[in-house]
């Protein structure tokens, strides 16, 4: 069986009253946590708790970015999970977006394929024990050393999106981390990180039968994210240049509900899941027949109760 992963922890849910959820979730099949980081919890507080809570998943995230933490604050705190959950934590970093690291963190957004690349040699060195004085081309640290390096050294995955950095996540990492793609994008993918690379990406799963208003959500997403350069760049190479094209020509002129309207029904179909839960959890098996490693369910909120929504999205349907 794949693994089978839920981002955590639901929107709009405290954190504190989702512990009976993650609980139950390896009884349901699910094999896998993921956190992310933007606005809401940071990656990695939800994960202490899930090592408790759930000490028979594997946990990971998808992903923190290399530029708003220092080096060695990054492998402290990826060190602090790595020994709370000894050989079941995954560390996914990625170089995040100019809003992330420059608007909200006031951090300057640049060499991002360096930056990830000199991040991921420090890390495998920190958590080797190695006591590290380097000036990297991205950055310099002097004589730094973790005090407690961690007994099982976390396997390290590169949030990628694009030939250049799967290919450093399937050379010199343990894996890529990928979104924002369909079932059909994953050969694509595949073909270029090969067969043997881990291979995950975070699947937006929005659970209603309501299709006008899933798909209206899907919009708001759609011109949030795919009109960030990387993930432009992203689409043009999975093909979709030519369908989202409006879309990013009246998102550059400032006619943001233009760029909504833009976007077709069939863009939002591929890239956010919606219908009843028993389609959805059978969209997101495609992903898996059609070569994704680990899926990473991230529920889009419609109303109902997420908690309920993630049990019947599990391999298991809730039983």
């Amino acid at each position: 069986m794949s693994r089978w992963g839920l981002t955590i922890p639901l929107t709009g849910v405290r954190l504190a009253e989702q512990r009976a959820l993650i609980e139950s979730l390896p009884d349901l099949g699910y094999t896998d946590l993921w956190t992310a980081e933007t606005v809401g919890a940071d990656a990695f507080t939800p994960l202490a708790l899930a090592a408790q809570w759930a000490p028979n998943l594997r946990l990971g995230t998808a992903i923190v970015p290399v530029y708003t933490r220092g080096p060695g604050l990054l492998a402290m705190s990826a060190a602090t999970i790595a020994d709370l959950a000894p050989g079941r934590f995954v560390f996914g970093i990625g170089a995040s977006s100019p809003a992330i690291v420059e608007k909200w963190n006031g951090i300057p957004f640049t060499e991002p394929m360096a930056r990830t690349r000199d991040t991921l040699d420090f890390l495998r060195r920190a958590f080797a024990g190695e006591k590290i004085s380097e000036r990297y081309p991205s950055f310099a640290v002097e004589k730094f050393a973790l005090e407690n390096p961690p007994a099982v050294a976390p396997p390290i995955m590169l949030a990628a999106l694009r030939p250049g950095m799967l290919r450093l996540a399937a050379g010199s990492a343990d894996g890529a981390i990928t979104n924002w793609l369909a079932a059909t994008d994953v050969p694509k993918v595949r073909a270029v990180v090969g067969p043997e690379t881990e291979l995950a990406a975070r699947i937006f799963v929005c659970p209603t039968e309501d299709a006008e208003a899933a798909r209206g959500i899907g919009r708001l997403m759609i011109s949030s994210y795919l009109t960030v350069p990387a993930y432009a760049k992203f689409q043009q190479w999975l093909g979709r240049g030519d369908i989202l094209g409006p879309m990013w020509e009246k998102w550059a002129a400032g006619d943001r509900r233009g760029a909504n309207l833009a976007i077709p029904d069939s863009v939002v179909d591929e890239l956010v899941l919606h219908g009843p839960v028993e389609y959805c959890r059978e969209r997101v098996r495609e992903y898996v027949d059609n070569g994704l490693d680990t899926p990473v369910i991230a529920i889009v909120p419609t109303g109902s109760d997420l908690s309920e929504l993630a049990r019947e999205l599990s391999p298991a349907g809730g039983r």
